[in-house]
C-alpha cells in the first residue's frame, strides 16, 4: 500500500472504529485520561486547612508550587492530548509530504517533552510528599487524592514516552511511494510532457508544381 509516514494516500474515508484501535490513538486517550486524573485530584482535594485555620495550604509539604505545578501540567497535557488527537484525524488528509513530516517531528518532540516533564512531575510531587509532616494535616485529608496524582504522573511519563517512540517509528517509515516523492511533478505541469498541438509546416518547393500532373484536381476538357 501506498504509505508516507504512516497514512495512506490522501483524500480517503475516515473511519472512526479502525482510528480508535490504532496503537498511537490508545496512547493519546490514555493520556489524556491520565492528565484529567491528575488536574482533578490536586484542584479538588490538594489544598486541606488544618482544624484551627480556614486558611488552605498545597497539601504536599505546604508547597503552593507543588499543588501549581500539578495542576498546570495537567491541564496543559489535556490540551496537548486533545490537539494531536485532532491532528491525528486530519494527519491522512495531509497530502503534502513536507507537511507531514513536519507534524511528525512535533509529535515527537512535544511528546518527548511531556515524558520529561512527568518525570519532573513525578520526583518533585513525590518528594514533597514524603517529607509532608503529618501535624500539618492532622485530619489525613486528600490523601488518597495525593497518592493518585502521584502515581498517574509516573503512568504518564511511559504513555508520552511510547507517543514518542510510535512517532519515530512513522518518521523511519518516511515517504514509501513516488506517489509521495517531493520532486514529482504532475505530468500536465510538465512541458517536456505536453504534446504537440498543431502540424509541422513545410517549406514550399518548386520540385512540388513540376511534377504534379493534374491527375488529382479538375480537368479541362477539349472541345
Amino acid at each position: 500500500m501506498e504509505q508516507a509516514y504512516g497514512a495512506g494516500k490522501a483524500g480517503g474515508t475516515f473511519d472512526p472504529i479502525t482510528f480508535i484501535q490504532q496503537p498511537q490513538a490508545i496512547l493519546r486517550i490514555v493520556s489524556w485520561i491520565f492528565s484529567i486524573v491528575i488536574f482533578g485530584c490536586i484542584a479538588n482535594e490538594g489544598y486541606v486547612n488544618p482544624p484551627d485555620s480556614p486558611e488552605e495550604f498545597c497539601i504536599f509539604n505546604k508547597n503552593q508550587n507543588a499543588c501549581n505545578y500539578g495542576v498546570g501540567m495537567g491541564a496543559l497535557a489535556f490540551l496537548s492530548c486533545a490537539a494531536f488527537l485532532a491532528l491525528d484525524v486530519y494527519f491522512p488528509q495531509i497530502s503534502s509530504v513536507k507537511d507531514r513530516k513536519k507534524a511528525v517531528l512535533a509529535d515527537i518532540g512535544v511528546s518527548a517533552f511531556w515524558s520529561f516533564m512527568w518525570f519532573v512531575g513525578f520526583c518533585f510531587l513525590a518528594n514533597q510528599w514524603q517529607v509532608s509532616k503529618p501535624d500539618d494535616n492532622p485530619l489525613k485529608e486528600g490523601g488518597d487524592a495525593a497518592r493518585a496524582a502521584i502515581t498517574f504522573s509516573f503512568f504518564s511519563i511511559f504513555t508520552w514516552a511510547a507517543q514518542a517512540f510510535l512517532g519515530f517509528q512513522r518518521y523511519k517509515l518516511g515517504s514509501s511511494s513516488s506517489l509521495f516523492s517531493q520532486d514529482y511533478i504532475d505530468p500536465t505541469q510538465d512541458p517536456a510532457a505536453a504534446p504537440s498541438t498543431g502540424t509541422e509546416y513545410t517549406a514550399y518547393n518548386p520540385d512540388m508544381e513540376a511534377n504534379y500532373d493534374g491527375s488529382g484536381g479538375y480537368q479541362n476538357e477539349d472541345y
